[in-house]
Protein backbone atom coordinates (compact mmCIF):
# COMPACT_ATOMS: atom_id res chain seq x y z
CA UNK A 1 0.00 0.00 0.00
CA UNK A 2 2.75 2.41 1.21
CA UNK A 3 4.29 1.38 -2.21
CA UNK A 4 1.69 2.64 -4.64
CA UNK A 5 1.39 5.95 -2.75
CA UNK A 6 4.89 6.58 -3.22
CA UNK A 7 4.16 5.88 -6.62
CA UNK A 8 1.36 7.74 -6.89
CA UNK A 9 3.01 10.83 -5.31
CA UNK A 10 6.15 10.27 -7.82
CA UNK A 11 3.90 9.84 -10.97
CA UNK A 12 2.26 13.29 -9.88
CA UNK A 13 5.64 15.14 -9.21
CA UNK A 14 6.67 13.72 -12.74
CA UNK A 15 3.19 14.61 -14.45
CA UNK A 16 3.08 18.69 -12.84
CA UNK A 17 6.63 18.65 -13.79
CA UNK A 18 6.05 17.95 -17.34
CA UNK A 19 2.42 20.35 -17.27
CA UNK A 20 4.93 23.04 -15.77
CA UNK A 21 7.79 22.91 -18.34
CA UNK A 22 5.57 22.59 -21.45
CA UNK A 23 3.56 25.97 -20.35
CA UNK A 24 6.93 27.47 -19.42
CA UNK A 25 8.18 26.86 -23.41
CA UNK A 26 4.82 27.62 -24.88
CA UNK A 27 5.41 30.86 -22.72
CA UNK A 28 8.68 31.76 -24.15
CA UNK A 29 7.97 30.72 -27.72
CA UNK A 30 4.73 33.05 -27.60
CA UNK A 31 7.23 36.04 -26.03
CA UNK A 32 9.56 35.41 -29.35
CA UNK A 33 6.86 35.73 -31.75
CA UNK A 34 5.25 38.55 -30.44
CA UNK A 35 8.82 40.37 -30.12
CA UNK A 36 8.89 39.55 -33.85
CA UNK A 37 5.72 40.87 -34.49
CA UNK A 38 6.29 44.23 -32.78
CA UNK A 39 9.96 43.92 -34.99
CA UNK A 40 7.30 43.52 -37.82
CA UNK A 41 5.26 46.65 -36.72
CA UNK A 42 8.05 48.77 -36.74
CA UNK A 43 9.97 48.10 -39.79
CA UNK A 44 6.78 48.80 -41.49
CA UNK A 45 6.65 52.16 -39.94
CA UNK A 46 9.94 52.83 -41.37
CA UNK A 47 9.52 51.51 -44.77
CA UNK A 48 6.41 53.73 -45.01
CA UNK A 49 8.44 56.39 -43.60
CA UNK A 50 11.20 55.88 -45.81
CA UNK A 51 8.53 56.10 -48.76
CA UNK A 52 7.19 59.38 -47.55
CA UNK A 53 10.73 60.29 -47.62
CA UNK A 54 11.41 59.36 -51.33
CA UNK A 55 8.13 60.77 -52.15
CA UNK A 56 8.75 64.63 -50.79
CA UNK A 57 12.14 64.29 -52.44
CA UNK A 58 9.99 64.74 -55.82
CA UNK A 59 7.84 66.82 -54.13
CA UNK A 60 9.61 69.19 -53.19
CA UNK A 61 12.99 68.94 -54.88
CA UNK A 62 11.84 68.23 -58.24
CA UNK A 63 13.92 64.83 -57.64
CA UNK A 64 14.08 61.63 -59.91
CA UNK A 65 12.98 59.48 -57.13
CA UNK A 66 10.89 56.95 -58.94
CA UNK A 67 13.50 54.38 -59.34
CA UNK A 68 14.29 54.40 -55.34
CA UNK A 69 10.32 54.45 -54.72
CA UNK A 70 10.30 51.26 -57.18
CA UNK A 71 13.34 50.03 -55.30
CA UNK A 72 11.69 50.50 -51.60
CA UNK A 73 8.37 48.92 -53.16
CA UNK A 74 10.47 45.53 -54.22
CA UNK A 75 13.22 45.66 -51.42
CA UNK A 76 9.47 45.92 -48.53
CA UNK A 77 9.27 42.63 -46.55
CA UNK A 78 5.85 41.23 -47.03
CA UNK A 79 6.09 39.75 -43.77
CA UNK A 80 8.47 39.32 -40.80
CA UNK A 81 8.34 35.42 -39.31
CA UNK A 82 11.53 34.64 -38.36
CA UNK A 83 15.43 36.29 -37.51
CA UNK A 84 16.15 35.49 -40.96
CA UNK A 85 13.46 37.55 -42.36
CA UNK A 86 14.65 40.84 -40.28
CA UNK A 87 18.14 40.17 -41.31
CA UNK A 88 16.96 40.31 -45.03
CA UNK A 89 14.76 43.40 -44.05
CA UNK A 90 17.85 45.21 -42.64
CA UNK A 91 20.18 44.53 -45.54
CA UNK A 92 17.26 46.02 -47.68
CA UNK A 93 16.95 49.07 -46.20
CA UNK A 94 20.57 49.98 -46.11
CA UNK A 95 20.63 49.48 -49.20
CA UNK A 96 17.73 51.89 -50.01
CA UNK A 97 18.85 54.47 -47.55
CA UNK A 98 22.07 54.69 -49.20
CA UNK A 99 20.83 55.37 -52.69
CA UNK A 100 18.20 57.30 -51.33
CA UNK A 101 21.28 59.40 -49.51
CA UNK A 102 23.44 59.56 -52.43
CA UNK A 103 20.57 61.59 -54.77
CA UNK A 104 20.09 63.73 -51.68
CA UNK A 105 23.35 64.96 -51.53
CA UNK A 106 22.85 66.75 -54.83
CA UNK A 107 19.97 68.67 -53.36
CA UNK A 108 21.47 70.63 -50.22
CA UNK A 109 18.31 72.68 -50.12
CA UNK A 110 16.34 69.44 -49.54
CA UNK A 111 18.44 68.18 -46.96
CA UNK A 112 17.55 71.91 -45.11
CA UNK A 113 13.56 71.64 -45.93
CA UNK A 114 11.32 71.32 -42.44
CA UNK A 115 9.99 67.99 -44.27
CA UNK A 116 13.18 66.32 -44.89
CA UNK A 117 13.84 67.10 -40.89
CA UNK A 118 10.36 65.72 -40.10
CA UNK A 119 10.95 62.27 -42.14
CA UNK A 120 14.41 61.84 -40.67
CA UNK A 121 13.44 62.41 -37.56
CA UNK A 122 10.76 59.81 -37.98
CA UNK A 123 13.29 57.39 -39.48
CA UNK A 124 15.50 57.38 -36.81
CA UNK A 125 12.62 57.04 -34.30
CA UNK A 126 11.80 53.69 -35.77
CA UNK A 127 15.14 53.11 -36.26
CA UNK A 128 15.74 53.22 -32.37
CA UNK A 129 12.45 51.20 -31.89
CA UNK A 130 13.45 48.09 -34.18
CA UNK A 131 16.85 48.35 -32.43
CA UNK A 132 15.39 47.93 -29.04
CA UNK A 133 12.82 45.33 -30.53
CA UNK A 134 15.66 43.38 -31.72
CA UNK A 135 17.38 43.37 -28.54
CA UNK A 136 13.78 42.13 -26.73
CA UNK A 137 13.59 39.46 -29.23
CA UNK A 138 17.17 38.15 -28.50
CA UNK A 139 16.41 38.19 -25.22
CA UNK A 140 13.26 36.49 -25.19
CA UNK A 141 15.63 33.57 -27.62
CA UNK A 142 17.96 33.62 -25.06
CA UNK A 143 15.59 32.15 -22.29
CA UNK A 144 13.65 30.40 -25.15
CA UNK A 145 16.65 28.71 -26.29
CA UNK A 146 18.28 27.58 -22.77
CA UNK A 147 15.23 25.84 -21.83
CA UNK A 148 15.18 23.76 -25.16
CA UNK A 149 18.99 23.03 -25.04
CA UNK A 150 19.08 22.23 -21.05
CA UNK A 151 18.44 18.87 -19.13
CA UNK A 152 16.14 18.06 -17.93
CA UNK A 153 13.63 20.69 -20.05
CA UNK A 154 15.40 19.64 -23.26
CA UNK A 155 13.90 16.16 -22.83
CA UNK A 156 10.15 17.87 -22.67
CA UNK A 157 11.27 20.24 -25.54
CA UNK A 158 12.51 17.57 -27.55
CA UNK A 159 9.12 15.22 -27.52
CA UNK A 160 7.02 18.35 -28.07
CA UNK A 161 9.17 19.79 -31.04
CA UNK A 162 9.82 23.28 -29.14
CA UNK A 163 13.11 24.55 -31.19
CA UNK A 164 15.97 26.91 -30.91
CA UNK A 165 14.95 30.43 -31.94
CA UNK A 166 17.61 31.85 -34.22
CA UNK A 167 19.24 35.22 -33.32
CA UNK A 168 18.81 38.46 -35.10
CA UNK A 169 22.32 39.55 -36.26
CA UNK A 170 24.01 42.68 -37.09
CA UNK A 171 26.48 42.27 -39.78
CA UNK A 172 29.21 44.21 -38.87
CA UNK A 173 30.26 45.16 -42.61
CA UNK A 174 26.42 46.54 -42.92
CA UNK A 175 26.65 48.12 -39.82
CA UNK A 176 30.02 50.49 -41.24
CA UNK A 177 28.16 51.22 -44.58
CA UNK A 178 24.84 51.95 -43.27
CA UNK A 179 23.79 55.72 -43.48
CA UNK A 180 24.54 58.05 -41.23
CA UNK A 181 20.99 59.71 -39.97
CA UNK A 182 22.38 61.86 -37.58
CA UNK A 183 24.44 64.84 -38.81
CA UNK A 184 27.26 66.16 -36.96
CA UNK A 185 27.71 61.98 -34.84
CA UNK A 186 29.66 58.92 -35.70
CA UNK A 187 27.16 56.46 -37.71
CA UNK A 188 28.67 53.00 -35.65
CA UNK A 189 29.03 54.96 -32.14
CA UNK A 190 26.66 57.84 -32.45
CA UNK A 191 28.83 60.21 -30.49
CA UNK A 192 29.33 63.69 -31.65
CA UNK A 193 31.97 63.88 -33.89
CA UNK A 194 32.50 67.49 -33.01
CA UNK A 195 35.67 67.98 -30.65
CA UNK A 196 34.59 69.26 -27.13
CA UNK A 197 35.69 73.00 -26.32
Amino acid sequence: MITLIIVAVVAFIIVMWVISTQRELVKLEELCKNALSQIEVQLNSRWDALLNLAGAAREIAGMESETIIKAIEARRPSGVKTAADVNASQSGFADVMNRLMVVTEAYPDFKSHPEYIKLMDSINGYEDKVRMSRMVYNDSATKLNRYVRQLPSSIIANMLHFDVMEYIKIDNEQKRDAPNLFPGQNATTGLSNVAPR
